[in-house]
């Protein structure tokens, strides 16, 4: 039995936790410079690491939204606040995260995570 096309499941999983709107915007915006990049994150984070069966992908979103907080990269957060939901991943859980972020990676950190994972989830109906 042969494995499967790391590209292949990590579109199937991109699709399935940011949703097919999200992804065929992204591929269809990618050009002559932005094409690989997509293919590489579609291939090895999607692909590879999120089809790893050491985590769920609850787990995964949990860390993702940690570490994107801690790093600072609020411009990513609602794209995964939004795939966390998907996910099974509760708006408490998503409060305990951030509040977990501010004691290791810092207040300020964590002070701009949780306005805009507010701002994301008051577009969400609960």
């Amino acid at each position: 039995m042969t494995e499967p096309d790391p590209y292949d499941a990590g579109m199937s999983v991109r699709r399935a936790v940011l949703g097919d709107a999200h992804v065929d915007r992204a591929m269809s915006g990618a050009d002559d410079f932005t094409r690989d990049f997509h293919e590489f994150i579609t291939r090895y984070a999607w692909g590879t690491i999120w089809t790893r069966e050491g985590l769920g992908r609850r787990e995964r979103s949990l860390i993702t939204l940690a570490l994107l907080a801690g790093l600072g990269r609020a411009e990513e957060l609602p794209l995964h606040v939004r795939g966390a939901l998907t996910n099974g991943v509760t708006r408490d859980e998503i409060k305990e995260v951030l509040l977990h972020t501010a004691v290791y990676a810092g207040v300020p950190a964590a002070n701009t995570a949780f306005a805009v994972a507010r701002e994301t989830l008051d577009e969400i109906p609960d």
